[in-house]
């Protein structure tokens, strides 16, 4: 695994202030990233042919990247239907879509899954992505995630995944919005502070709360085999399944 100092050294040189500002914000989101990358670059050590990722939610590129850092070999499409967040990847990281091994969709998450042909994918990557689905929605990418992977495939998602037990996910939750303050006001970003709030209120509410039992449920009844969560840390946790 990329030791967390050469994975900060080598973001901070190609995503810049936003990989900064996001490890201020919420240190375990950059984490996150590593360990997905991890996973992605595991997957590929066996095998030998290179390997066709697709990435939801590329963001500004900061998963991506540790996606295509994980294995020269393989390539990532990353799918993003945010313009702004997109754009930026696509600065960041140009050369990787110059050689070739980089390319992006501007489509939802779920029409860019129903484009791709079944049993074309090798792995479906994520990084605090699916949470901010709407449940019906997730259900139905789950489905889609299950559809266009190959048999063996992979599917690596780190994410916010709500305990089952409510009292201490509310404990955590509580937790992580005490950091967001201390973070924020000491660098006076009021404004960053006051959007953060915003979207964990979405987060959380009933219809799109990502409850950790309930998502092994919809995982099971798409048909996916070996599910297994890890790396937890309070409302974060790491999942892998296979097709």
């Amino acid at each position: 695994m990329m030791a967390a100092n050469t994975f900060d050294a080598m973001f901070s040189g190609v995503i810049g202030q936003e990989y900064q500002l996001l490890k201020l914000i919420c240190p375990f989101a950059t984490e996150m990233s590593r360990l997905v990358g991890f996973e992605v670059g595991e997957y590929c050590k066996s095998k030998s042919e290179p390997q066709a990722i697709v990435e939801l939610g590329g963001g500004t590129g900061i998963t991506t990247l540790a996606i295509l850092s994980a294995d020269e070999r393989s390539s990532v499409l990353s799918v993003d239907n945010e313009p702004a967040m997109q754009n930026q990847a696509k600065q960041s990281l140009q050369r990787w879509a110059d050689n070739g091994r980089l390319g992006f969709s501007g489509d939802d998450a779920l029409s860019a899954l129903t484009q791709l042909e079944s049993g074309s994918v090798d792995i479906v990557a994520s990084a605090y992505t699916l949470h901010n689905f709407e449940a019906g929605y997730r259900r139905q990418v789950i489905q889609e995630i299950f559809r266009v992977l190959k048999t063996g495939g992979q599917f690596i998602n780190g994410d916010r995944y709500a305990l089952d037990e409510v009292g201490v996910h509310t404990r955590n939750t509580q937790k992580e919005v005490a950091g967001y303050f201390k973070a924020l006001k000491e660098i006076n970003r009021l404004d960053l502070l006051e959007q953060w709030i915003i979207h964990l209120f979405n987060d959380e509410s009933e219809n799109h709360i990502m409850r950790e039992s309930i998502a092994l449920q919809q995982m099971i009844e798409a048909g996916f085999e070996r599910i297994q969560f890890k790396s937890r840390h309070d409302v974060n946790a790491l999942l892998t399944a296979q097709k």
